[in-house]
C-alpha cells in the first residue's frame, strides 16, 4: 500500500510538514518494503486550490493513504472525493519514517 507524508523534504528522515496542501514534498511510501519516492510539491506556491492540487499529486502516485498534520477544507473534500483515507494529527516533529511505522502499528 503506497501511503503519502507531507513532509518538509524528501527523505524517510525528513520533518513531517502540519500543513499538507504547502507541505514542501510529498514522500511516497510502500508500506511493503519501505522504498520511498520523493515528489516536490507542485502546489506549495499556489495562490489558490493547494489542497485539492495536492490530493490530485498523491492519487496520481497510487497513494491509498495520506499522513499530515492538518487537512484544510478543501483538501478535505477532495481526499474524500479520490477515496484517499486522511490520517491528520500527525506532529511536526516525528520523521516521515516514524508517521509510517506508527501508523502501521495500528
Amino acid at each position: 500500500m503506497k501511503i503519502c507524508v507531507s513532509a518538509m523534504s524528501g527523505s524517510m528522515e525528513a520533518k513531517v510538514s502540519e500543513r499538507f496542501g504547502r507541505a514542501p514534498y510529498f514522500v511516497i511510501v510502500e508500506s511493503e518494503d519501505m522504498s520511498f519516492v520523493p515528489v516536490l510539491n507542485a502546489a506549495v506556491s499556489m495562490q489558490g486550490g493547494a489542497g485539492p492540487e495536492a490530493v490530485r499529486q498523491a492519487a496520481d502516485h497510487g497513494a491509498k493513504v495520506v499522513l499530515t498534520g492538518e487537512l484544510g477544507g478543501n483538501a478535505k473534500t477532495a481526499i474524500e472525493a479520490a477515496g484517499i483515507k486522511g490520517v491528520t494529527g500527525i506532529s511536526g516533529e516525528k520523521t516521515v519514517r516514524q508517521a509510517v511505522e506508527e501508523y502501521l502499528k495500528k
